[in-house]
């Protein structure tokens, strides 16, 4: 009894280790697990050019250039549509104005504090304009100090990464090679798999977003599609965090109940496409993660990684998960993370519509 309470506690002691390393250690693993990620997306085209003899540095540097023109494309939309936005500023201003003013008024009937003392409390409140400064310009740097270690670790990543595979089979005896070199090839393909599949259902996000805006009449409607599509890389937050913002600035723009209330249907029904039918046809079981402990690791990774712990959180999760399934000790949590098996009629009906699809 001793030895199994004794054995417990090492593991809960040896799970608090890894997690306080995680937190520690975080300026160091978030560039190098982002880079390793975006590594193993381009991985298979980087493998395609070598095929046709293009010399190893060239592939990784035509790669390298293809990821630096998607963002800069990316950067490039989201800046155009938010300028777009800007023009709008002083409406939304002068509505934020008149919302600001009835809250005041309200705390002041329900609460009885004067709008002066509100005012008072507001400045104690609020930091300088230098703090404020200060503080954007210490975030600019840093974001660009880490897009740039990112970017690194992608390039370097790609070029040693037969190096580094060949570090792994030596960690392991000669007999666990063969399983060693499974589990790498399994964790690379799921890294892809779930990659490749969340850019799919953000561009047909995109479109079901789009179409639905626009027929309301939305303003503005190509940049709320966009921005709803780009925070599906969060499960569940993202697509309300977004869904809520185009209704709140919609709603700042006067918008009657009937076109708020179209575009939370819209969310809805997109929502309802989404989970029951591109989510097993894109993602599959293999990469998908039960709805219980999404949320965990979501919650895990802003505790300890922030902002880039949440995008981080399901992928990691994802590759953990396929390496617990291929070892023995580790598969009943390999069984604990993933989704349950769907029922036969839905799974038979998603099959033919991929053999439909394919065909």
């Amino acid at each position: 009894m001793k030895t199994e309470s004794s054995t417990f506690l090492q593991k809960l002691a040896l799970v608090f280790l890894i997690i306080l390393g995680l937190y520690l250690a975080k300026d160091f693993l978030i560039p190098l697990c982002i880079g390793g990620i975006l590594a193993t997306l381009f991985l298979p085209f980087c493998n395609w050019m070598q095929s046709k003899r293009i010399p190893k540095g060239l592939a990784v540097f035509i790669c390298f250039f293809s990821i630096l023109l998607i963002i800069a494309t990316l950067i490039s939309l989201l800046g155009w549509k938010i300028s777009e936005l800007f023009e709008d500023f002083n409406l939304i201003k002068q509505k934020s104005i008149e919302m600001g003013s009835q809250i005041q008024k309200y705390i002041f009937n329900h609460l009885n504090i004067s709008i002066e003392e509100q005012l008072n409390i507001l400045k104690k409140e609020q930091p300088s304009y230098a703090d404020i400064f200060q503080m954007i310009f210490g975030s600019i740097a840093s974001i660009f100090a880490s897009l740039i270690l990112v970017l690194v670790y992608f390039v370097f990543l790609l070029y040693y990464r037969g190096h580094i595979k060949n570090f792994l089979l030596k960690t392991v005896k000669p007999s666990k090679c063969e399983e060693m070199e499974q589990v790498i090839y399994n964790a690379t393909k799921v890294s892809q798999q779930y990659l490749l599949g969340i850019s799919k259902m953000i561009v047909l996000l995109w479109i079901m977003y789009a179409a639905g805006f626009s027929i309301l009449g939305v303003e503005n409607a190509i940049f709320f599609a966009i921005l709803c599509g780009l925070l599906e890389i969060v499960p569940y937050v993202g697509n309300i965090t977004g869904t809520i913002l185009t209704v709140l600035i919609t709603a700042i723009h006067g918008a009657s109940l009937t076109l708020l209330g179209g575009i939370i249907l819209v969310y809805v029904v997109v929502q309802f496409i989404q989970g029951w039918l591109l989510e097993p046809l894109i993602l599959g079981p293999q990469v998908k993660i039960n709805p219980l402990f999404t949320i965990i690791v979501l919650v895990l990774g802003q505790l300890l990684w922030g902002i880039p712990g949440i995008i981080l959180a399901i992928p990691l999760t994802a590759i953990f998960k396929i390496i617990c399934d291929h070892i023995e000790p580790l598969k009943p949590y390999g069984f604990l993370i993933g989704e349950i098996t769907l029922p036969k009629k839905r799974e038979e009906i998603l099959q033919n519509l991929k053999s439909y699809l394919k065909q």
